[in-house]
């Protein structure tokens, strides 16, 4: 069998182990338009803070494609699928066969039109290692750092180079950091703790237009800077699929078994739509343990195996400075809410099942939290006052306790 995957980070690394489950003879290539050993995206942040160094980027050992036999093409484009042919065109002409093939191309960062922008020196996009170096090199005490988007791209951003500039500026036409994962209360927790290590916000506002670097804004403020950074979201990579003639929506399409409309082609990670359990409405769900299930689902049907990625969830848990944010699910439904100074818990209830929950610096036993929305378990199962005030095992009945606890034997 000659697997082909288009594409280098979770998603592709999930497929690769387990094809390797089921199938240790057949080949496999990958083919990436990045030059670097699969890496952790999330990581790239904390190379710039120096909390990692290059040589520990890496997702998986340095030896990971030889343990597994894979053949690798980084640094190469893959231009065009033929599906009739079984083909992926490269840049430059050259060809690779597939007999299975999986489409794990992610997405790229969005730069929304702003007046004045090419007159912008020094701008930067956050999401690739490329995209770090090329960052890294522009810092200095010196400079004053404006960042678009107060998402988690454009926080992580800021929290990698704070401390290595001069100030940081966020401005976003949201009213709160990470609108997509926080309500108005715990974004507060932390917008105060980032105010008070100096990071200045313009939230409800937006870049009306650029003169060199000096950007007026919507609100009527005029902001000098050295650096920008636009981290306004991101698109995802469906033209190789929909050029082929595959199904495409916001995302790609494919059903419970990662296949898309197109034979014996698959797709996963942050270009492909999920359905989201919890709402019960398919959309991207740009996370790095849905990628890694999605990858792994189509990796195993891709060798000959059934298996249905069923469970998928939003899911964020981000730590700024010591601080946590752990999210699920979707926030619909009875909520449950503890509110401290610095700490915040909200669990939503509908339908007898844990919905979603927002928890920032409420670390202990999110994972039980997780499990509950991921699984649907229904509350009639569990002692579900217990698990608001105190989620633990005791809040199980024995049977649950006991399998549970066998999984970690």
């Amino acid at each position: 069998m000659n697997y082909v995957i288009i594409g280098n980070s979770t998603a592709a690394v999930g497929c690769i182990e387990q094809i390797r489950k089921t199938d240790q003879k057949g080949k496999i290539t990958v083919i990436s338009d990045e030059p670097y050993h699969t890496y952790g995206r999330p990581l790239i942040s904390y190379y710039l803070l120096g909390r990692v160094d290059a040589a520990h980027m890496n997702y998986r050992p340095a030896d990971f494609y030889e343990k597994n036999g894979v053949k690798t093409l980084l640094g190469v484009r893959a231009e065009k699928i033929d599906p009739a042919a079984k083909k992926v065109f490269l840049q430059g002409g050259k060809s690779v066969p597939y007999d299975k093939l999986l489409v794990a191309t992610g997405s790229r960062p969005f730069v929304p039109p702003m007046d004045g922008y090419d007159t912008v020196k020094e701008k930067f996009t956050f999401m690739t290692f490329a995209d770090a170096l090329a960052l890294e090199k522009a810092l200095s005490p010196e400079k004053d750092v404006l960042i678009v988007g107060a998402g988690l791209t454009g926080l992580k951003c800021m929290e990698g180079i704070l401390a290595r500039v001069k100030s940081v500026t966020v401005v976003d036409l949201a009213a709160r950091l990470m609108p997509s994962a926080l309500d108005e209360y715990g974004a507060g927790i932390i917008q105060r703790q980032l105010e008070g290590m100096g990071v200045k916000f313009y939230l409800k506002n937006a870049v009306a237009r650029f003169e060199g670097n000096t950007a007026h804004l919507k609100g009527g403020e005029t902001l000098p800077f050295d650096i920008l950074v636009v981290a306004a979201g991101v698109r995802p990579n469906v033209e190789l699929i929909k050029d082929a003639g595959g199904e495409v929506a916001r995302g790609i399409v494919t059903d419970d078994h990662q296949r898309t409309s197109l034979p014996d082609v698959y797709a996963a990670g942050d270009c492909t739509e999920s359905y989201d359990i919890t709402s019960g409405a398919r959309k991207i769900l740009a996370l790095l343990p849905n990628a890694y299930f999605q990858g792994a689902c189509a990796g195993a049907n891709m060798a000959g195996a059934e298996e249905a990625f069923d469970m998928a969830v939003p899911l964020n848990a981000v730590g700024f400075f010591g601080s946590h944010v752990l999210t699920a699910g979707t926030f619909d439904g009875e909520p449950y809410e503890e509110k401290g100074t610095n700490t915040y818990k909200k669990l939503f209830f509908k339908d007898g099942v844990l919905n979603g929950f927002i928890l920032v610096n409420e670390p202990e036993r999110a994972g039980i939290y997780t499990s509950l929305v991921r699984n649907k378990t229904p509350l009639a199962e569990v002692d579900a006052e217990l698990l608001k005030r105190h989620p633990a095992l005791m809040a199980f009945s024995a049977a649950v306790r006991q399998q549970k606890l066998a999984k970690k034997v």
